[in-house]
């Protein structure tokens, strides 16, 4: 007991450092920011017309904070009357990213061992985290470190990790498919994690048995980073073009997105929706009406199978027996929950939007 709580004890210390260091790097961006209408010269080197904006959550994410640099001003400077812009960045220092993400396995030297201690922070940040089975050869180990310079040497740092099982698929091929991801607290909220599994994916691209990644039980978080990886990825690709995305999803975007990328039709769908959404101007009453039937065509799917199976008990099942079922398949209830759906998705594809515009 002795030695783990010698341990904690450096973790909460190590975490506490860490933190202290990382947070001399970020800065509120509505105070960073600086906004000037300027009508002389002499304007730009004094504060007198300087303000500052109220919001900037749309542009920096809902904390309107940014990370990277000590110390930061963002100058953004407006002619009065014509608004021309002037633009500029000021800071003190800026942070030296130095880190680095590898592939390992059980072979590797001192692997295993490290592995074994590694796998402990499952248990403190993951609710319904298990040990795997190291020695099956399927599993594939992808880590996160900081390098850093201490006395000359070069040292490094764990900031996460990401486990990928790899399937069988008949008759030739195999599927990744993500098991456990974990950043660690100190380093999250820096696009370690988007890193990492864009990482991943161009490891597999070079591997022609390789169909296509997935994730086992993804959550809500993981499926906006992937959302957002996934779509960096692809945007630059021809068949996710503006005119072809307004045409409508298609089998081109699938197959490119599978042989680029290693990325599913279900994935790729997701990448058009948003990419789609990007294009689309919300304020055309007739490209939103297009865009939003073209989404809840796909949402109402499960919805029609429903109708579907209804239809094949009202041979089968007795009268009370069907009224049940029915009452399930509220019709009323279907375009509801349809809508909310609908308004969610939007707002999810939004946040990957404005995260792409930061990059």
């Amino acid at each position: 007991m002795a030695g783990f709580g010698a341990m904690e004890k450096f973790l909460v210390e190590y975490k506490s450092a860490v933190e202290k260091k990382l947070a001399e790097y970020k800065c509120n961006t509505n105070t960073a920011i600086e906004l000037k209408l300027v009508r002389f010269p002499e304007d730009l080197e004094n504060d007198i017309r300087t303000f500052f904006p109220e919001y900037t959550h749309q542009l920096f994410g809902d904390d309107e904070t940014a990370f990277g640099y000590k110390g930061l001003k963002i100058l953004l400077y407006y002619i009065a009357g014509s608004l021309s812009t002037m633009f500029r960045v000021e800071y003190a220092s800026k942070v030296d990213e130095n880190f680095d993400c590898v592939e390992a396995d059980m072979t590797c030297r001192g692997f295993r061992e490290y592995h074994e201690r590694l796998q402990t922070f499952l248990m403190w940040f993951i609710e319904t985290a298990s040990f795997i089975d190291v020695d099956d050869e399927r599993w594939h180990y992808f880590l996160v470190f900081e390098k850093y310079n201490k006395d000359g040497a070069t040292l490094f740092a764990t900031v996460g990790y990401m486990t990928v099982y790899n399937y069988y698929v008949y008759p030739d091929k195999t599927r990744p498919r993500v098991s456990q991801m974990l950043i660690l607290t100190p380093f999250q909220g820096q696009g370690h994690g988007a890193q990492l599994l864009e990482t991943v994916h161009r490891y597999y691209i070079a591997s022609p048995s390789v169909l296509d990644i997935t994730a086992e039980d993804p959550s809500k978080s993981y499926v906006k980073l992937r959302d957002f990886v996934l779509v960096k990825l692809c945007q630059d690709l021809p068949c996710f073009s503006r005119e072809k995305l307004m045409q409508g999803f298609s089998e081109d975007m699938a197959i490119e997105a599978q042989q680029k990328f290693k990325i599913n039709k279900q994935h790729a769908r997701r990448v058009y929706e948003i990419l789609r959404l990007l294009v689309t101007d919300m304020s055309d009453a007739e490209q939103y009406r297009s865009y939003r039937l073209d989404i809840k065509r796909r949402l109402i799917s499960p919805y029609k199978k429903k109708q579907r199976d209804l239809a094949k008990m009202r041979k089968c099942l007795r009268p009370e027996e069907l009224t049940n079922q029915m009452n399930q398949i509220e019709i009323s209830m279907q375009h509801e929950q349809l809508e909310e759906s609908f308004q969610e998705l939007v707002e999810d594809y939004r946040r990957v939007i404005e995260r792409l515009a930061q990059e």
